[in-house]
């Protein structure tokens, strides 16, 4: 957001919200955040680049928080360290406020005098900080257009303190993302949920309308996802954007039930302090591949995944892991055990396990391709699945521009990956015929469910 003003501005029009100090910039707020300060359970912005939407968020909540003690919780899917969260952003407002007196800025959080805390933390896969919020006044979510359904299922009952309230602000990306389906498409009862665009920022730049009046000019589409705030079919760079839309018009990706007794092979991503992730597949002689379901989660050893296998209502084939399974070193924590392997755990535990052969990334990823046409996606199943293939891009070319460009390295690799897995292990047809003419059906695993031919 810039800081100098549209010169020939017109007047702010924004409230003074009562402080035992003002200053002149407390008096001056957008309009258009104004009903940040009027209670509601949800507060939902949303918009393009440029509406001011962060910086109006952290003013009010600096400007509440500095009125009356509030513990305040900042979240966003993934925070690796305190570097991506708000911090910095907040601790500038304090400065630009002129709440220097009112808040102390610590490393990991900010601190009123008055008793106030801001906390700092990533949704994603991180249940006990997520349970640790359970007596915020305030949860903050920021570039909320990647926030799992998992995660919102998770944080959305932990914060139930009475008056308490959930701040939404994200530029949103796809239409099937599940903070767009959540909170603009299917709003909850009461919420407040605003569009805003760069229109309502009184503190936008001559240098960002030039950015902006030069997107539109050269490429429309982009303007509109960048600058209005349109969703885009897939993340921009999107590896996979033509396979996804191609599955979609073709009608792959929706509910797709599991046959009871066929065979469901397992494709694995392994991490610990990274995901691990897990798509579940049932091949059918004619070579199609329905992809039934999906597991993802961090810093759970074999052992959690193994449990988590045998409770789903499958019987099962074959898992299949990526080869770098069988180091007992690199994989240490997730084994559970440093005289073992992951393969060597899921064998004791008596799965049945076979390692995938070691190729370079780009003959992963066309073999991804390949397999795509042959694939039909349970669209609830596989959701979190389905949204890491559909955010997988490309990361930077290099400076020499003679190397390949490789994919993005963060939290969607980790579904993506697995589905490379898959990708390089799945059976043709003639290989799964004649598995099943060999009668294998795996060890039985005992449960419930519905069950049904494809459609």
């Amino acid at each position: 957001m810039g800081t100098k003003s549209r010169s020939g501005a017109k007047a702010r029009r924004g409230r003074k919200p009562a402080l035992h100090r003002e200053s002149s910039a407390l008096a001056d707020f957008p309009p258009a955040f104004e009903p940040l300060f009027d209670p509601a359970r949800y507060k939902v912005y949303w918009s393009g680049r440029g509406a001011g939407k962060s910086w109006s968020f952290a003013r009010a909540l600096l400007i509440k928080g500095a009125k009356k003690p509030l513990r305040i919780a900042c979240a966003r899917e993934t925070m690796k360290s305190i570097a991506d969260s708000v911090h910095q952003l907040l601790a500038d407002q304090v400065r630009a406020l002129g709440l220097e007196a009112d808040y102390t800025v610590q490393k990991a959080s900010i601190e009123g005098v008055n008793g106030t805390r801001f906390l700092f933390l990533g949704l994603r896969h991180n249940p006990d900080a997520v349970r640790s919020m359970e007596g915020a006044d305030i949860l903050w979510v920021e570039e909320a257009h990647n926030v799992s359904a998992e995660s919102w299922n998770v944080v959305i009952p932990t914060i139930r303190k009475s008056g308490s309230e959930i701040w939404v602000s994200f530029n949103p990306r796809m239409e099937t993302d599940d903070t767009y389906r959540r909170f603009v498409l299917n709003p909850p009862p009461g919420a407040l949920v605003k569009k805003v665009s760069y229109r309502d920022n009184d503190w936008f730049s001559e240098e960002m309308r030039i950015e902006l009046e030069h997107l539109k000019r050269t490429d429309y589409k982009a303007y509109l996802n960048v600058w209005e705030g349109e969703c885009q079919s897939a993340a921009e760079g999107a590896i996979y954007q033509a396979e996804i839309e191609e599955a979609e018009r073709e009608g792959r990706i929706g509910e797709v039930r599991a046959e009871a007794d066929r065979p469901v092979d397992t494709y694995w991503d392994l991490g610990f302090g990274d995901a691990t992730a897990i798509w579940f597949v049932q091949t059918l002689q004619s070579g199609a591949h329905r992809l039934i379901d999906y597991l993802e989660n961090r810093g759970k050893t074999i052992a959690w995944y193994v449990v988590q296998l045998q409770q789903k209502p499958y019987i099962y084939g074959t898992d299949w892991v990526p080869h770098d399974a069988v180091d007992a070193i690199i994989h240490s924590r997730l084994a559970g055990d440093k005289s073992k392997s992951v393969e060597q755990v899921l064998r004791g535990a008596g799965r049945r396990v076979r390692v995938a052969p070691k190729l370079h990334i780009h003959a992963g990823l066309d073999s991804a391709r390949t397999v795509f046409k042959r694939c039909w996606f349970d669209r609830d199943n596989c959701r979190e699945g389905l949204s890491a293939l559909r955010h997988y891009q490309w990361g930077d070319a290099s400076s020499t521009g003679t190397e390949r460009r490789a994919p993005l390295h963060n939290w969607a690799s980790h579904g993506s990956d697995a589905f490379r897995t898959f990708a390089v292990c799945a059976k043709a047809p003639v290989a799964a015929e004649e598995e099943e003419r060999a009668g294998w059906r795996g060890p039985a695993r005992v449960g419930g469910g519905k069950y049904g031919w494809l459609g």
